[in-house]
């Protein structure tokens, strides 16, 4: 059985946040897996609702019909934008398994909790979060979708005051949820779940590392 081979697509084109994102993907998986991070060239900087999603999208359909017909070793396709963008319609047209990293955290946070809420970025995402956990059919589990207030870029600028108005969404989502669980909504926030874990204590579960488990476990 050969090993897998992941390619991790940020649908997005800031380079700086596909580092982060390869980082994340390459922590979580087992010392075998190959790891692929790529995003294009071009289309929206960052993916905050349902405008740059479609905008998202020639660039990543292009990108993922190429790397599959040059590169026959890929056996897992991560899309690694929360929103999902383009899941779906990869998925009816896939010749390998294609896990969204929103897709993946939801379904860990529903085993890891009866009950789970998302942190996500800026309001304009959460109808199409919604829309996807409907879609999944685990709308049931999830006991809100609440937004942060944080545009995406500024989880790549350490001088902004993001993971303080995320931990504080998190506080209230704990004291007014009734939940067992956090789905850390952006691929930009994947470098916080294990800290904020430790400081919740609860599973914050960041999408990016619950989509390449599941995809090495397919894989396989």
């Amino acid at each position: 059985m050969k090993e897998p081979h992941i390619l991790v697509i940020n649908p997005n084109s800031t380079a700086s946040m596909t580092s982060k994102i390869a980082a994340a993907a390459r922590a979580a998986a087992g010392p075998a897996t190959r790891i692929t991070a790529i995003n294009p060239r071009q289309g929206p900087a960052a993916i905050q609702g349902p405008e740059d999603g479609a905008a998202a999208l020639p660039g990543l359909y292009a990108l993922f019909d190429h790397r599959l017909e040059i590169d026959y070793s890929i056996s897992a396709v991560v899309i690694a934008c929360f929103d999902d963008t383009g899941l779906f319609e990869l998925k009816a047209r896939s010749p390998v398994p294609v896990i969204g990293i929103g897709e993946a955290a939801y379904h860990v946070a529903s085993v890891a909790a009866l009950k789970f809420s998302v942190v996500t970025t800026l309001p304009v995402s959460v109808p199409v979060l919604e829309e996807n956990l409907r879609l999944l059919g685990l709308a049931s589990r999830c006991a809100k979708v609440r937004a942060s207030d944080v545009p995406v870029l500024e989880l790549e600028d350490p001088a902004s005051n993001a993971r303080h108005r995320i931990e504080g969404e998190i506080e209230t989502a704990l004291k007014d949820d009734g939940i067992g669980a956090i789905a850390l909504g952006c691929a930009g926030m994947a470098d916080l779940a294990s800290d904020l874990t430790d400081k919740f204590q609860v599973p914050v579960i960041d999408g990016v590392a619950s989509a390449v488990r599941l995809a090495e476990m397919v894989a396989r």
